[in-house]
Parts: structure tokens; sequence; C-alpha cells
């Protein structure tokens, strides 16, 4: 039922536990609700095992040879941070919150969003985490390898590649990444490497790439909202340089063995061949796995956890006006949505007919308004779905003849009077 209570996009004034017609009064299903996120024998651990189910039985129906686990890292600020009792101090004294890391799994197929399988979240009372036992806390990057290990656990059917943003561009730790035998595909700064021979920048390699004209498109996408194409090529470089580490505001270097990867060079260009984007990737992963067109474009499924972010957050559940007074609690509640937003994404995955029927009609009940070129956006059908759920639920308690009825009392205006005609 929570689940279901879920299955909205919430407005920001109302973001609350809902309940369906007929399941309670609203006090009822608010006091269940309550009990059930402050239940200390509800753990995390179980709550993720549905999600984890999920993500399994998915990825078992995809074609590629692996699944794409992307990490990443967002903050949860509150309007009201006293109503809260355990807010962490994220960055500076003014910057109160909690921090929310997420492992997403994704198709490598299509980059549809399959499951969280992983959450952990910051507070000023310590990590809470999906994982049992918790990991103690630690700085972004170092969060990465034990979820790497964790991950062999979960009994996925398929090898993972664990896909993250520029953060995670650091030599020793694709060092140790792959001497424990993980696969990763990073988004590279301009750092200096060996190749064909000789030390060049990674800008400089794309430039003498481009010049001879050896990016080919290799699929097409969306760029804020736009339709683009995604070009790219692939090189090997050699990391052969020490790691550079900062502790305690003491530098010293690492040094390392040499560390061959895949270069690979996207560009996201208009239809008219205006360069919108462009991203200098690193990776261990072996050519039979991926090409470097399917590398790329593994990179550009990686937006899906920010549109899992913002469907918890501003687009979808509203999860900074939530009023759980604990980060436990919170934490419940977040993998309660992040079920709905697994139903959600199923539905978005299904292309049979029936199914695109039904998301065109859910769309329409929600009264939400897409872009051209994109029929079914992840918030309608949120919205639509509680509509739906609603109705079912009506019409199990009035017929039709009493719906009829209600809307006889409802007032009527002739517009067609008005001595206004212009109106």
């Amino acid at each position: 039922m929570l689940v279901w209570a879920h299955l909205r996009a919430a407005e920001r004034l109302a973001a609350g536990v809902s309940s369906l017609f007929g399941a309670g009064s609203a006090f009822a299903a608010t006091q269940a609700a309550w009990r059930f996120l402050n239940n200390p024998r509800v753990s995390l651990a179980s709550l993720i095992e549905p999600l984890r189910k999920e993500g399994r039985q998915r990825l078992a129906q995809t074609q590629a040879p692996f699944g794409l686990l992307v990490h990443d890292w967002c903050k949860l600020r509150f309007d009201h941070p006293r109503r809260k009792r355990d807010l962490a101090t994220l960055t500076h004294s003014t910057d109160i919150g909690y921090e929310l890391t997420t492992a997403l799994l994704v198709s490598a197929d299509d980059g549809s969003p399959l499951a969280p399988m992983e959450i952990h979240l910051g507070t000023g009372r310590g990590g809470l985490s999906t994982r049992s036992p918790s990991p103690s806390p630690a700085s972004h990057l170092e969060q990465v390898l034990p979820t790497m290990e964790a991950a062999h656990q979960w009994d996925l059917p398929k090898p993972l590649v664990h896909v993250i943003d520029r953060e995670a561009d650091s030599v020793d730790h694709f060092r140790r990444w792959n001497a424990a035998g993980e696969k990763f595909l990073v988004r590279g700064d301009d750092r200096r490497v060996v190749w064909n021979g000789g030390s060049y920048l990674l800008s400089e390699i794309h430039q003498n790439l481009f010049q001879r004209k050896q990016l080919r498109c290799v699929g097409q996408g969306r760029y804020q909202g736009r339709l683009a194409e995604i070009w790219a090529v692939e090189t090997e470089v050699i990391l052969d340089r020490p790691a550079r580490k900062n502790v305690a505001d003491q530098r010293y270097e690492v040094p390392g063995p040499p560390l061959p990867v895949r270069a690979i060079f996207v560009e996201v260009r208009s239809k008219r061949g205006n360069r919108l984007a462009h991203w200098k990737l690193l990776s261990n992963v072996p050519p039979e796995w991926a090409s470097s067109a399917r590398l790329a474009l593994c990179y550009y499924w990686r937006w899906q956890i920010e549109s899992f972010f913002k469907l918890l957050k501003s687009h979808g559940h509203q999860l900074e006006q939530w009023q759980q007074a604990t980060g436990s609690a919170l934490a419940r509640r977040l993998l309660v949505a992040a079920m709905a937003c697994v139903v959600v994404w199923r539905l978005q995955a299904d292309r049979s007919a029936r199914a695109e029927e039904f998301k065109d009609f859910l769309v329409r009940l929600s009264g939400r308004q897409t872009k051209r070129g994109r029929r079914h956006t992840a918030p309608a059908l949120l919205a639509g779905l509680w509509i739906f759920l609603s109705m079912l639920a009506v019409l199990e308690h009035y017929s039709l003849h009493d719906l009829k009825h209600f809307a006889a009392q409802l007032p009527s205006f002739d517009l067609t009077s008005t001595p206004n005609h212009d109106v």
C-alpha cells in the first residue's frame, strides 16, 4: 500500500504519504505510514531486496554481456532543517542536510534504468546503508571499491561495468579497481598519458583525431531536450604517472605500474554539426565486451541516475519536502519511493502495443504537457497512475449512475451568453 501511495507526482506543499480512496481515512493512512517508517525492525537491508530482485530479473532479460552500475552522489537539503534531528554538515557550517549515495543498475542495451541496487544516506549521526553491516563513513571514491565488491553478493546474472563521472578520475583508484578485476568507465580530465610512444595531453590526442576526421556517428540522443548525434573514436593510452595524493594538506606521490586503458573521445553534436558537449572517457572494459561506440553510449546513459534524483526530488516525489524527522525514517520512505520509480520504469520499457496505448492514456489523464517527440515521461506517468488507481478504487464503491449524479451537482456556466464575443 505504501508503494501504491507513492505512485504519484507529489506537489511541493503536499509531499506527505497519500492514501487511495477506500483505504481508510487519511489520518489512519498517515499513522500507519508513520509506524512503518519509524519501526527499527524494518531494516534498509530488507527493503532493498525487492529492488535487487527486480534488478536481477530485468538484467537477465538484456542482450548485452554486461550491465551498467552507475555511481553518483547528491545532497538533500530541506526548507525547514530544524524539523530534522540528525542533519549533517556537508561542505561548510551553513550547508546542512543529508548526502545520498546511489548505485543504479542500467541496461547496456538501451540505457533503460532497471533498479537502484544500493543506497547510503549520510546523516549527522553516522551513515545509513542498505548494505549489512553498514560501511564506515568514507570519501566518495573510497566508497566505490567496497560497493564493487559488495555487488558480487547480489547474485547478478551478468558482470558489471561501473560508470562514474569525472569525480572518479584518479590513477590510484584506476589501478586499485583494475587489480581487483573490476571494470570501469570513467569520464577523465585533461591528463597527460603515453600515446604512440610519446607524452600527450588527452586534449591533444582528441584534437589530432578530430583533424584526421576519425570520429564516427555512433548513435542518437538528446542534449538539453534537443535531438543530437553522438560521435566517437577510440585509441589506446597508457597511464604511467604516479598518483598524486593529498592527506591533511600534505601532498605526495604514489608510484604504480603502467596501466593501459582505452581512451574514447566522444562529441555530442547538433543536427547541424555544432559540438554541444564532449567527453574524454577512460575504460578497462575488454574490446570483446563492447566496442567504442557501445561504451560511448554507455556513458551517455549515465544521465539516468540524474533523472532518478530528479524524479525523487523536484520532478516527482518532492523528497526535500518530506516531513520525516530522522534520516532512518526518511531512508525507509526513500526505498519505498524507489519501488514506485521501478514500477514506472518497467512500464516505460514495455514497447508492446497495449503498453503504448496505456502510457498514452496515462499521460492524457495526468494533464501534463510533454515536449515534441517525447510521448511519455516518468513524472507524467506517475501523475497519471495516481489518477488511474484512484479511479479504480472509486469504481469499487460507486456505480456510474452515482458518479453522474455527483456530476450533476456541479454548477454550469453558459459561456455563449457573455456580451464580450471576443473572449
